[in-house]
């Protein structure tokens, strides 16, 4: 390239500074274009990662909002659940005859296992160390220190969130009553 631009500028007379004026200027002109080129280059790619981003949060947004929903309805049929099982434990004469028994139960199973096919599962308490994050604890009864003893009313998490801690009795060691005591 050096040859052609020394032929190019040659040793005329007339023009020949003229010339590289003209070549000096152009290469300028395209340094300047490369650069914008370069800079409208990464706009473009800051403004492709920023509107990937903003479509995966809308999606993430969307799904929340669905599982907020999803939970309100499960929450809500909770109690349902909780009164149908309080029927089974009223004494057998209280009960109706056995046909309304098994319907009930019937009934029961139908909708537990609709919820626990939309993610609905229990939480397991009893033998379980108490945790705050599953268990609210009511009561203390004898037992061993910090173990659950009874459920009184079944915890339930949907997709593993806690959607209702179990409210549990926790037990509580002989020694630990007398320390608290005094």
């Amino acid at each position: 390239m050096q040859q052609d631009e020394q032929e190019y500028v040659g040793v005329t007379d007339n023009g020949s500074e003229r010339v590289v004026d003209a070549v000096d200027e152009l290469k300028e002109q395209l340094r300047i274009s490369d650069e914008k080129a370069r800079q409208c280059l990464a706009n473009w790619q800051r403004t492709q990662a920023d509107f990937e981003n903003y479509r995966k949060r809308m999606q993430q947004e969307r799904r929340d909002a669905m599982e907020l929903a999803h939970s309100s309805l499960v929450a809500k049929l909770l109690g349902a659940i909780d009164d149908l099982e309080r029927a089974f434990t009223r004494p057998p004469e209280e009960r109706g005859t056995a046909d309304w028994v098994e319907g009930v139960r019937l009934a029961d199973a139908k909708l537990v296992a609709a919820l626990e096919s939309e993610g609905l599962s229990v939480i397991q308490a009893v033998g379980q160390p108490f945790d705050p994050r599953f268990h609210d604890a009511v009561m203390r009864q004898p037992g061993e220190n910090g173990v659950v003893m009874a459920v009184l009313q079944k915890g339930y998490t949907l997709n593993g969130r806690v959607l209702r801690p179990a409210a549990v009795a926790v037990g509580m060691s002989e020694s630990t009553e007398t320390v608290e005591k005094e």
